[in-house]
């Protein structure tokens, strides 16, 4: 394996621990959009920013084709040691700092003739409509490839594994209203008790069937309801609805039975459900040509003793929205094994910093064995 240059590895460490140390949410990263920008102050880049949103596009090189790497650049919010705060539990700062190596290499090492590599810093995944707004933007619209990566908790890889794609399975959060009256403590004849109403619904969503052959799960995340006083029946709730399933074909039919969950215990009590979809992540696309470029990039990196094929996860990504809505778009992600312990989104998530440098490494073959097949 070629190794970073002396010169970028330290460069590296301090990128990632300035991400990890200054973690901003969903469509909140103003000073991460400014921190890489400044990176590249000096840099023979154009780089394009957005007045209204957050998030990058950096290029170099010209001509076609144009191959572009996305890195994700938000942190969740999530209690942390007692303490609400935003924490990068997901790997992204680990992201942004393979992207941001994969630019400096490419800069360092030079660039071939023909041939345009685009960095996409992207907004907003954990949201799940970051990769729909830039496509919006039409940051893919030229492009011909487009790679990603992913830290992958133990349980999927080990450090050292690598897999040339990610199967992820659709993800979709639901918000759901329970609008009824509020009643006196000694009267529950007089509403329909939201709590209760609630109850059911959860106890419903765990009877829905669809083929077992297909992973799938869905489950109440958040309930609200009542207030200081406890002689008040609630007539009124909130509650939230994470979804889960391996196709976007089973996730529409999970949706459905939800909507006929609602529906049902809205007639049984005569109280109002609404529900509406706060989030959605579709399934994965997975293209031939790109994992066949991406694996090919693994074994002449690390050595084919370092390859697993590609994985499946319940898990999801906005990334696949860019091929989603630009079929023609040739896409794959990296799966980086790296001993991520408990797992992603534990508000204690722990990995090996030293799998950045490999996939950095991966990353920069992958684009120049793209760019070297497709030219002209």
């Amino acid at each position: 394996m070629k190794t970073t240059s002396k010169k970028l590895r330290p460069i590296l460490k301090e990128i990632f621990d300035y991400l990890h140390a200054n973690p901003e949410v969903s469509w909140k990263e103003f000073q991460t959009t400014e921190y890489i920008k400044g990176l590249l102050a000096n840099k023979k880049v154009n780089i394009q920013c957005f007045p209204e949103i957050t998030g990058l596009v950096v290029e170099i090189g010209s001509g076609k084709p144009v191959v572009a790497l996305r890195a994700d650049m938000d942190a969740l919010w999530q209690e942390v040691n007692g303490e609400f705060k935003a924490n990068h539990s997901c790997g992204h700062d680990a992201h942004m700092t393979i992207v941001l190596g994969v630019l400096f290499t490419l800069l360092e090492e030079g660039t071939p003739d023909q041939g345009t590599f685009r960095f996409i810093f992207q907004p907003a995944e954990e949201k799940g409509d970051g990769a729909l707004t830039l496509v919006e933007k039409g940051v893919v619209d030229d492009a011909d490839f487009l790679y990603g990566l992913h830290l992958r908790p133990i349980q999927e890889l080990k450090h050292g594994q690598f897999s040339p794609a990610i199967r992820h399975g659709a993800s979709w959060s639901v918000d759901g209203v329970i609008t009824g009256e509020d009643a006196h403590g000694a009267r529950p004849h007089l509403n329909a008790n939201a709590i209760q109403v609630g109850s059911e619904f959860f106890q419903h969503l765990n009877n829905i069937y669809i083929d077992p052959m297909i992973p799938h799960s869905v489950k109440m995340t958040s309930f609200h309801a009542g207030g200081e006083s406890t002689n008040i029946i609630p007539g009124n709730a909130t509650f939230s609805i994470d979804m889960r399933a391996q196709t976007n074909e089973a996730m529409e039919e999970l949706l459905e039975k939800v909507e006929r969950i609602a529906n049902m215990l809205s007639n049984y009590h005569g109280v109002k459900i609404d529900l509406s979809i706060s989030s959605s992540v579709a399934a994965a696309v997975i293209n031939e040509e790109a994992t066949n470029l991406m694996e090919e990039a693994i074994v002449e990196t690390v050595g084919k003793d370092h390859l697993i094929p590609m994985i499946t996860t319940t898990g999801g990504d906005d990334f696949h929205f860019y091929t989603i809505k630009r079929p023609s778009l040739k896409a794959t992600m990296l799966a980086v094994g790296c001993d991520l312990e408990p797992g992603l989104h534990h508000p204690q998530m722990t990995f090996n910093y030293q799998a950045i440098e490999p996939s950095v490494e991966i990353l920069v073959t992958v684009l120049r064995r793209t760019v070297r097949k497709y030219q002209g």
